[in-house]
């Protein structure tokens, strides 16, 4: 029979206290990204803010106090915004893929079309002091929100045309990790799938048997305040 013993359905969580530097348009948050992928649900535990998204839709503002649920599916891109102390925990399709490499930042065009340029623009130093890496993150988010602003113009504009072109660089960009992005999957959410369905199959032939084997799991966060995409994290390692 299958097992397995991450988090229900593979979904990881991370605790997020979103930045709250001022970017050029007054508003203090987040780094605007998207995930290729994988959905992603904040479940809000302290102060209040919004999530703007930009999908082909539109442009969708969604507050943020303490006991909402919000969540988006592959493709919207997201910046959170911080008006008073807002956090979060994040939940996490696929085991944590989107802080694993399923994110890619709104930058701007030019930033877009060689791997390298934004690898280099979207890369924080991990061996720096705390400092240089605020310095960093801070700038890396400024560069996103640049992007995520002409997006979200055009998009309300009626042309459709610079949010296609941003999608067509986020698949290009990504396309050569997808191997291992695949790998995570069918160790991760694949396999509590195929888990389930070992189970529904030895009910339906009135067995119990996998309900001896149950186990407890329990973590503390592997580590407190990294510098993320939109915030300051606790994360775990499941």
């Amino acid at each position: 029979m299958v097992t397995f013993e991450g988090l229900p359905g593979a979904v990881a969580v991370s605790h997020l206290s979103v930045y709250d530097w001022p970017a050029a348009d007054g508003l203090r948050g987040g780094t605007p990204h998207l995930h290729l992928t994988c959905s992603e649900g904040y479940v809000v535990v302290g102060g209040s803010g919004s999530v703007q998204t930009l999908t082909a839709s539109g442009f969708r503002e969604t507050p943020l106090t303490p006991g909402a649920l919000v969540w988006f599916t592959p493709g919207a891109v997201h910046r959170l915004v911080n008006d008073d102390g807002l956090r979060v925990i994040v939940l996490m399709q696929n085991s944590g893929l989107p802080e694993a490499g399923d994110a890619v930042l709104t930058l701007p065009p030019r930033c877009l079309a060689d791997p390298d340029v934004y690898r280099a623009a979207a890369t924080l130093p991990g061996d720096a002091d705390e400092a240089v890496q605020e310095r960093a993150a801070r700038a890396r988010r400024d560069l996103a929100v640049e992007g995520f602003l002409v997006l979200r113009e055009a998009v309300e504009g009626g042309d459709p045309e610079p949010l296609a072109a941003f999608h067509r660089a986020a698949a290009a960009l990504v396309r050569p990790r997808t191997p291992e992005w695949r790998g995570r999957w069918e160790k991760g959410a694949a396999t509590a799938a195929a888990a389930t369905a070992d189970q529904l199959d030895a009910l339906d032939q009135g067995e119990a048997g996998h309900l001896a084997d149950a186990r407890v799991h329990a973590e503390r966060p592997s580590a407190h305040g990294r510098f993320g995409m939109c915030g300051r994290l606790d994360v775990y390692r499941t």
